[in-house]
């Protein structure tokens, strides 16, 4: 757990205990998050983005190294900013286990802790607001541009961490459509068969976000 301000780190560590997580480390800058995350090697660290001694984006800069030193180490960005240079060079290794959400967004214990799980399973959930920051770099070689408009829906909630029926409900369609569409999502990427389906659902996500 990674946040200068001791109240919402506490707060957040009781939080994670009562639902029934182990919390290894408690940090309040980034190089110590970096030794923490290489020394534990936790399931998920949760990392705010502006620490000491700067307070701009330390947090998502340590979260990188981080991961070059333990690759793949899950990390869940919970902060108050949208960082949007950084979060490009979490997504730039293709593993997943990577989260952004913003604090005064999640408004629900449940879906966040759901949202934590996901990521420690190798997974990706992003807050609509740092999708859309990502997403205004679209590159002219566009590798979504064979999606039809309903498919960038779907990849654009898959990329908020939605299931096939949480898709289904906010889009007013069928699981079986849902499931269709995302076939064909990954069709067009070139995500085929071999891989499983969590693989390319994830590959898929990061092809949205760097896109």
């Amino acid at each position: 757990m990674a946040d200068d301000a001791v109240l919402i780190r506490e707060g957040l560590v009781r939080l994670l205990e009562e639902f029934g997580c182990e919390v290894v480390a408690t940090v309040g800058d980034g190089d110590a998050l970096v030794e923490a995350i290489a020394e534990h090697k936790p399931d998920v660290s949760v990392v705010d983005v502006r620490m000491p001694p700067s307070f701009t984006d330390e947090g998502l800069k340590a979260a990188v190294e981080a991961r070059r030193r333990v690759p793949g180490a899950p990390v869940m960005i919970l902060s108050q900013y949208v960082e949007v240079s950084y979060a490009d060079d979490l997504l730039a290794d293709a593993r997943g286990a990577v989260g952004y959400l913003l604090k005064d967004r999640v408004v629900d214990v449940d879906e966040f802790m759901e949202g934590l799980r996901r990521v420690a399973a190798g997974g990706t959930v992003f807050d609509p607001q740092v999708v859309s920051q990502l997403m205004v770099r679209r590159r002219r070689d566009d590798p979504l541009a064979q999606l039809t408009p309903r498919e960038r829906e779907v990849l654009g909630l898959m990329a908020e961490g939605k299931s096939n029926p949480a898709i289904g409900r906010q889009l007013v369609i069928s699981d079986g459509a849902v499931e269709k569409h995302i076939r064909s999502i990954f069709n067009k990427l070139g995500l085929y068969a071999e891989d499983s389906d969590q693989h390319r659902r994830v590959l898929a996500v990061l092809t949205y976000l760097r896109s």
